[in-house]
């Protein structure tokens, strides 16, 4: 069966179950589970002969002997008992739950996934597979699970950007599906000839990474482990640890990453009354420089610690850490004094599948401590003013960006050339602030534009309605958005 069939087969299945309740993230758990189990059911044939800690009792075979309320029974039993596993095991069956409640169609989702040889299938189809339901998964608004699925094209822009080399240790502490591992991946599979060494290396020590959701942290392993990284039986790439409680355990060479949005840190508890209360979280972290309860400023503070004393960084963060008062500004001022800062991608609305998000992206590498600030100047690329996407109609792709990538010059850096002149060129998206420039701003502010919003003076070339449409609901989720965090500030201060 060729990779088309197996994916029509794949999603024709997801929609018979979506009639009866199941979402795409609830179909992509099961399948994860059946196509983890029928793999480790591969793996204890020849020519592998291994022994990867199912017992026999709950293996694939256990699942195919039984039928109707039996088998719904079994199912549920197994699930259970592979969650008290060690290693991957344990991580892909943690909290994992039946969401199939019609056995003669989890009988039928079994058949579909015995079907196929998964162990001999190319890493680059069953990625293609997996990577198409994540997406469709994050699409699903209902879900939520956007929040942890960054666009791809961006990835792979930033990626391309930051050119990882074999050897080098690459983390994410907050992992999400996994985007950023498999583009790295990519990225050093296609631009290096690796020795059986370097491989091996790839395989097993390049990657670290954080998801402190079950769920999402599942889907995560299952997504690498289809595209080749890490084994059946070993240890586990991506751990279930809030990365933001302790300093890292290691450092590594590069981070890549996109840290949650949204509201800021906070623990939900009982009170003496029975009701719940919700409690601001501050990391009491003596490697930060300033104690925050926002959640974006501490993974830029901690990303900062991850890294070896030449390594790198490239973060997607959200506008109000270019701009925040307070620790925003100690944690802005003390970035460009200990990391070189170099290079900041303002990103357009309408790309992420989580709604109201303004985003930018940070590239900084870390430097020794010295006396004078590292960060000599800043490079700043403008894809928001007059840029207009959407998910379905103009979703944001890689050659969009192919500009911006040619502007960054990853092959050396040091030798750029603004493409904004205040005669020759004022609509050139490419330009540099001195530190001393930004050093004069209030508050020492990275929230910098220079180009005309052509939108308010020239109605003739304004976007389609529906563009029109969704960056307006875009705006007014960023706005509510803004709200809500001046109302948690408000209420922190009371």
């Amino acid at each position: 069966m060729n990779a088309e069939s197996i994916v029509s087969k794949v999603w024709s299945f997801c929609t018979t179950l979506r009639d009866d309740g199941v979402g795409y993230g609830d179909y992509l758990e099961q399948l994860t589970y059946l196509i983890f189990l029928k793999m480790a059911d591969e793996y204890s044939k020849a020519p592998y002969n291994r022994d990867v800690g199912v017992p026999s009792k709950y293996n694939w075979k256990s699942l195919r002997t039984k039928k109707g309320a039996e088998l719904e029974v079994h199912y549920v039993t197994l699930l259970r008992e592979l969650g008290g596993k060690k290693g991957m095991l344990g991580q892909i069956f943690t909290k994992a739950q039946n969401k199939i409640q019609d056995p003669a169609k989890l009988s039928r989702l079994v058949e579909m996934v015995n079907d196929t040889d998964w162990v001999m299938m190319g890493a680059d189809t069953k990625g293609t597979i997996y990577e198409g339901l994540l997406e469709k998964n994050a699409e699903d608004t209902k879900s939520g699970a956007g929040q942890y699925f960054t666009p791809r094209s961006l990835i792979q822009a930033m990626v391309e950007c930051m050119q990882p080399e074999p050897n080098q240790t690459i983390a994410d502490p907050a992992c999400g599906t996994g985007g950023f591992f498999l583009s790295a991946y990519d990225y050093l599979v296609e631009h290096h000839k690796l020795n059986k060494k370097q491989k091996a290396f790839l395989k097993h020590d390049t990657f670290h990474g954080n998801e402190i959701v079950a769920n999402t942290r599942r889907l995560c392993l299952m997504n690498m482990f289809l595209h080749n990284i890490g084994e059946i039986d070993g240890d586990s790439a991506v751990n279930g640890n809030d990365a933001l409680v302790a300093p890292p355990t290691q450092t590594v060479d590069m981070v890549l990453a996109n840290p949650p949005f949204g509201k800021k840190s906070s623990m939900t508890f009982t009170n003496e009354e029975g009701e719940q209360e919700k409690d601001e979280l501050t990391y009491n972290r003596q490697d930060f420089w300033d104690t925050s309860s926002n959640k974006q400023l501490n993974f830029v503070q901690h990303i900062r610690t991850m890294l070896k004393s030449n390594g790198r960084a490239a973060v997607v963060v959200p506008d109000n850490v270019l701009f925040e008062g307070g620790a925003g500004e100690t944690v802005r001022k003390r970035l460009m004094e200990n990391t070189d800062l170099h290079t900041i991608l303002r990103l357009p609305t309408g790309i992420f599948y989580a709604n109201g998000v303004k985003a930018n992206v940070l590239f900084f590498d870390n430097k020794p401590a010295q006396k004078d600030p590292w960060t000599k100047e800043i490079w700043f690329y403008d894809y928001r003013t007059n840029v207009h996407h959407t998910l379905k109609n103009k979703p944001m792709r890689l050659e969009h960006l192919r500009d911006f990538i040619d502007c960054y010059n990853p092959d050396n850096r040091f030798e750029r050339k603004a493409t904004w002149t205040k005669k020759r060129n004022p609509e050139g998206r490419w330009r540099k602030y001195t530190h001393k420039e930004i050093l004069a701003r209030d508050k020492t502010s990275l929230d910098i534009f220079w180009l005309k919003d052509k939108s308010l003076a020239d109605l003739d070339n304004l976007p389609e309605p529906d563009v029109l449409a969704e960056e307006i609901i875009d705006n007014m989720e960023a706005g509510l958005n803004s709200f809500r965090e001046v109302l948690s500030a408000l209420g922190e201060s009371a």
